[in-house]
């Protein structure tokens, strides 16, 4: 038997492994950082037997409410994802699986390979409407990469689109990538009449270091960048400083920042009400936005979320926030589970990066029916 993660985005730690009924394992903390809670890994063994697998240090993670009613992934093809059963017991996360093939590969939600970032980037840029940029590189030396979709002009709405500034939180990297898709389908009535009013600039993955390191939370040397947007620096957040000069340049009205959350089992959004300027004007657009995504998507609620920040106590080193608060625009946070969506389960898959990606097409539907309004 052979566990292990020398691969992009692997994160584990083998204690034991000699006997398939009882693996020990632990997650890495990310470099620099108390954050773990993102695994991945590949178990190779011939014998048609039972495996329990115990990740012994699961209780004192990150996110410990995040393991409750949680199920891990299992692939054999590292295509197609499936949910294993999985308990907690306040300490230990223990994965009960019985191979059918000889290596299977597990992690912590649906992996977007740093392979499919170059894809995703690269088969974009050929498009007619899109331009493939590199902002500068990050403390590894990865590019921060955008693609700016739509030509430019005085009239023309700015949109930018940011992922993945927690790089364990992989559905939000499939987000983009059905958001893209769609945005770039001449064939689609809502992207065309978009690109008539707007240019949008998305970052798929603003913590390329902290993907491929296999960080939950952090990027190369523990810094959460999602804390850095009031005052960035290349010594220690190169990945928001690049992001935030090139918004200066272009201007900002509308930013969504895509995430997901450990615990909660719904599809939600964060708003600005806590930022020093949030105004009618402003609720106006986050609820009519809301509105829409309601209407349009039984996978999106507005019930259960975060506490709403108190009027001019929003905490503006998050990205949101500060861009909200600065360009005095329409600024959300969107969260997706790790789990499942509890309105909408599927027991087989949970919530995945398909699912991740079919939302992200829906989104574009709700910025279209805002897009007039922004200013």
């Amino acid at each position: 038997m052979q566990i292990s993660s020398n691969f992009d985005s692997g994160n584990i730690q083998v204690l034991a492994a000699n006997d398939p009924s009882d693996i020990q394992l632990a997650i890495n903390k990310d470099n620099g950082s108390e954050f773990y809670q993102w695994f991945h890994f590949k178990l190779h063994n011939n014998e048609r037997v039972e495996h329990n697998i115990r990740i012994v240090n699961a209780g004192q993670s990150a996110y410990v409410e995040g393991w409750h009613d949680y199920q891990a992934v299992a692939s054999y093809d590292r295509e197609h994802w499936f949910r294993v059963p999985t308990e907690f017991d306040g300490q230990e996360l223990k994965i009960t699986f019985m191979p059918e093939f000889d290596s299977v590969y597990f992690a912590y939600f649906q992996p977007y390979s740093y392979e499919r970032h170059q894809d995703l980037l690269h088969q974009a840029q050929l498009d007619i409407d899109c331009e493939l940029q590199v902002l500068g590189q990050t403390l590894d030396g990865r590019d921060m990469s955008l693609l700016k979709i739509g030509e430019e002009g005085a009239d023309k709405k700015a949109v930018w689109i940011t992922a993945r500034q927690h790089p364990g939180e992989t559905m939000a990297e499939w987000f983009v990538e059905g958001f893209i898709d769609r945005l770039l389908d001449e064939d689609d009535g809502v992207a065309r009449a978009l690109l008539n009013k707007a240019v949008f600039y998305i970052v798929p993955n603003m913590n390329p270091d902290g993907s491929v390191r296999g960080h939950l939370r952090t990027n190369a040397i523990g810094v959460n960048l999602n804390r850095e947007w009031q005052s960035p620096s290349m010594e220690q957040s190169p990945e928001v400083f690049l992001v935030t000069e090139k918004m200066k340049q272009t201007g900002v009205d509308m930013h969504l920042d895509i995430h997901g959350d450990e615990a909660l089992p719904y599809n939600f959004v964060a708003g600005c009400e806590g930022c020093p300027s949030y105004d009618e004007r402003h609720k106006a657009l986050e609820d009519k936005f809301k509105q829409v995504l309601l209407a349009i998507t039984p996978e999106f609620q507005d019930e259960k979320g975060y506490d709403k920040d108190e009027p001019g106590q929003a905490n503006l080193t998050v990205g949101s926030n500060w861009v909200g608060e600065t360009f005095k625009c329409l600024a959300y946070t969107i969260e997706m589970p790790f789990k499942d969506n509890a309105l909408l389960p599927d027991y087989s898959v949970g919530w995945s990066g398909e699912r991740s990606s079919l939302f992200g097409r829906d989104v574009l539907t709700a910025v279209y029916h805002v897009v007039d309004d922004l200013r």
